[in-house]
């Protein structure tokens, strides 16, 4: 995300002096820690890799900022009145368990806001070509808005980010096709290839509407829809 979209998604979140975010996956915390500078409110950011939360921990000195080492899901147990999944819902395959998950942290009123790669599931010829495609699952909108629901979560803001996602991933394959020969000295040939072949194909899926970028803000207005498992072992969703 560039700054000023997460500040307009900052702000219809409602993030101001005071309040209290959590940030899922938040990594070295670049947006955490800019939030809470500007905006003034506290900061709880959880990510798995202690390299990253180390980093964060030294750039955040000063701000209302603590960080936990944490495999997500689960979500840290709290009641928060924000929480934020930014560049990252991608990576999960079950979103409708992370999201009842996020609810859960949420106090009634609180806010959800996250960045989504919009479009159909990959077929198998596009998850052979994407590496790593454990990690890429795109969700059609009205599938996302109807797990939002599911789970509680009102959507509030909806807002397109395609042609700005675009030109950062045009951007940054451009930076890593120019700088490949010292990246490979260091890291070996696979991993860059690996890089430019992601890269290489968010830029044509992004470009042809393949897959698109929004931002989404939703407030927890109900419990949670239960879920149950039906006989067949799959989930069936029935009202409260």
């Amino acid at each position: 995300m560039t700054a000023s979209e997460l500040r307009t998604l900052a702000v219809r979140a409602g993030i101001g002096p005071g309040t209290s975010v959590l940030d899922l996956c938040c990594g070295v915390a670049g947006p955490g820690i800019l939030l809470a500078a500007e905006l003034g409110c506290t900061y709880v950011g959880v990510d798995a890799h202690p390299g990253a939360l180390a980093i964060a921990r030294e750039r955040a000195a000063g701000l209302p900022c603590r960080f936990e080492q944490a495999a997500v899901p689960p979500v840290p147990a709290g009641r928060f009145d924000v929480v934020l999944l930014l560049e990252t819902l991608l990576a999960f395959e079950d979103k409708g368990g992370l999201l009842r998950s996020v609810a859960e942290s949420l106090r009634c009123g609180g806010r959800f806001a996250c960045t989504v790669e919009e479009g159909p599931p990959l077929t198998p010829a596009e998850r052979a070509a994407m590496p790593r495609p454990d990690t890429v699952w795109p969700v059609p909108l009205p599938d996302l808005l109807a797990e939002l629901d599911r789970a509680g979560l009102a959507a509030s803001a909806v807002e397109e980010y395609t042609s700005a996602h675009r030109e950062t991933a045009v951007s940054l394959l451009a930076a890593y096709e120019a700088g490949a020969a010292g990246i490979a000295a260091r890291l070996g040939s696979e991993p860059v290839d690996d890089l430019l072949a992601a890269h290489r194909l968010w830029r044509d899926w992004l470009t042809d509407g393949r897959v698109r970028k929004f931002g989404v803000v939703a407030e927890k207005v109900r419990d949670a829809v239960p879920v149950r498992v039906n006989r067949a072992g799959a989930p069936a969703v029935f009202p409260g």
